[in-house]
């Protein structure tokens, strides 16, 4: 198969809880013309000052005005785990929506498709010690933020924030699938059926892979490799309508 000869650019959204520079890592595992891009959100990295979002489309009107004038500068693709993927999917539709260039690729890591509803406890109808216990439970927010109280005050409002969009149901009265191809990566542990798994493949009128992973729902930290081999193999061979 032929390989891709320009720049990739490959826009890298955080889970909840979770700063882009976790993909900093990635740039000397992925193929050479893949570029990592990852989006700061506010409240975190380099915008630890900022306040962050209070919804999901707050959140996607920012990072859609971070990623936009790179969009017809070269091909792209987005990657999003958790929070990520419905920001990315989210992302995805909004740029169709402004009749941008779409992307050669999505991946949609760690969650179950977007059109299905969430029927396990909501983290907003928490109380603030079912919150920590359940935000501790996921093992990787370190429990020194919850005991000094000046950690908490500045994370706590911010892991809330991410938790809740995370958890953010796309209700639309009916799924307008993407023009690209689409990889859809879960945790062979996570509380996601195969059958659910499977429902991706209605968000595209293109190909749509699934693969289900070794490990729980933090499969990308665990095993990075895996995930980046994944991404190595669909961004460089033709399986994307791109013209050279």
């Amino acid at each position: 198969m032929k390989q891709i000869e320009n720049k990739i650019k490959l826009f890298c959204l955080p889970f909840a809880g979770g700063a882009a520079n976790m993909y900093d890592q990635w740039n000397t595992k992925l193929a050479k013309h893949i570029e990592v891009c990852p989006i700061h959100l506010a409240g975190r990295g380099n915008r630890f000052t900022e306040k962050p979002y209070s919804n999901l489309e707050e959140a996607v009107n920012d990072i859609f005005d971070i990623v936009k004038d790179d969009l017809s500068e070269s091909d792209y693709a987005i990657f999003g785990h958790s929070m990520g993927a419905l920001l990315a999917y989210e992302l995805v539709q909004k740029i169709r929506k402004h009749g941008r260039n779409a992307p050669v690729h999505v991946f949609f890591s760690g969650r179950k498709p977007v059109h299905i509803p969430k029927t396990e406890n909501f983290y907003r109808d928490m109380t603030a010690l079912e919150f920590q216990e359940a935000v501790l439970s996921l093992g990787v927010t370190p429990p020194e933020i919850f005991k000094n109280p000046e950690l908490k005050a500045i994370f706590g409002p911010l892991l809330l924030s991410d938790f809740t969009i995370a958890e953010t149901f796309v209700d639309r009265p009916e799924i307008l699938p993407l023009s690209c191809n689409i990889t859809a990566l879960i945790g062979q542990d996570e509380e996601i059926t195969k059958e659910e798994g499977a429902q991706w493949k209605f968000h595209t009128t293109e190909q749509c892979a699934v693969h289900y992973m070794e490990g729980g729902h933090f499969f990308l930290l665990d095993n990075p490799q895996a995930v980046i081999d994944i991404i190595n193999d669909n961004l460089c061979i033709e399986k994307f309508a791109v013209k050279y």
